[in-house]
């Protein structure tokens, strides 16, 4: 009986083996990707670099206005007239700075205030101007029976550079002067620094401040605004609450910078109550008709008046 020999054993091609091209042409592929993928990540990083500093804080982008000025208007109670001559200087002032204004309606935020004193209106508007305005870096809140009277001086170097923030600061003296046992934190730097307020002769006044924005604007605006406070009936209303949050709480005092009151909020000679060296000079800022929609014997309008048309005068000047 013969038997059949066994094939003889060579190379024999696996129907599903991977030929030596298509493996080739695999590396080829995956080098591609792997190109790709890192060429991906670098525009990645540059990108992020872009929007973002090294310290993670965001830079603000091209067209972006580094400072919204807010102002709370009461329609009702004053004319269209004076109004606009409010907000036609706020306006020269921002267009010459690149900055943007947030006009904002008082009634707008009486479902907010409820029974509360209408002044509370300031805290609900800077948070609304935030949130309008979500890669803007600082709100300036300013009270509206004031004007700005040397608008060549922008805020970056009249108070918000690094320099200029740190020499402003005042170390070591009374919140509340002029015996507060809580006093301004010594160490301060302006990096720390995210609110910048004044003092007048009898505590902080809300006023004029002007807050960066960030988690601690949020959670202050939130603190500042809550019900509580709203219903316990401070003689000083928003004012005399932030008193009291500053006081009780390190954390928002280690954030605050008291500044010299003629820096922004630099008080009429008609008004009282001024901080030593807190009344108006020519070369100021600001001046504010501290008072005025309160006193019954005084006029905002016609306060106004004589200043706006010295401001109106400087600007045919330049």
């Amino acid at each position: 009986m013969q038997f059949a020999l066994p094939p003889r054993k060579g190379p024999v091609a696996h129907p599903y083996a991977r030929s030596s091209f298509l493996t080739l042409h695999r590396r080829k592929q995956l080098t591609a990707i792997a190109v790709l993928s890192v060429a991906l990540l670098a525009v990645f990083f540059l990108l992020s670099q872009l929007f973002y500093s090294s310290a993670g804080a965001a830079v603000i982008s091209i067209g972006t206005p580094s400072v919204v000025i807010v102002t709370v208007l009461d329609r009702i109670l004053y004319s269209d007239k004076y109004l606009q001559k409010i907000i036609r200087n706020r306006e020269d002032y921002a267009e010459r700075h690149g900055y943007t204004n947030f006009f904002a309606n008082l009634t707008d935020y009486n479902s907010y205030i409820g029974h509360a004193p209408q002044s509370w209106g300031v805290v609900p508007a800077v948070r609304h101007a935030m949130a309008t305005h979500p890669s803007s870096t600082y709100f300036f809140h300013l009270d509206p029976h004031a004007i700005f009277m040397a608008p060549s001086k922008s805020l970056q170097s009249h108070i918000l550079s690094k320099h200029r923030l740190e020499t402003l600061m005042r170390r070591d003296v009374p919140v509340v002067p002029p015996d507060s046992i809580i006093k301004t934190f010594s160490h301060l730097r302006h990096e720390d620094i995210d609110l910048m307020v004044t003092t007048d002769a009898k505590g902080l006044n809300t006023g004029s401040f002007v807050l960066r924005q960030g988690d601690f604007a949020r959670f202050l605006l939130d603190t500042w605004f809550d019900p509580l406070f709203r219903s316990y009936n401070f003689a000083k209303a928003e004012t005399h609450t932030l008193e009291h949050v500053v006081q009780w709480h390190p954390t928002v005092l280690a954030r605050l910078a008291l500044i010299p009151q003629r820096v922004i909020n630099a008080y009429s000679p008609d008004s009282i109550g001024a901080a030593v060296d807190g009344t108006y000079k020519d070369g100021d800022l600001i001046i504010r008709f501290f008072g005025c929609n309160t006193d019954p014997k005084r006029n905002c309008e016609r306060e106004l008046d004589p200043y706006y048309n010295l401001w109106a005068k400087k600007l045919k000047l330049e």
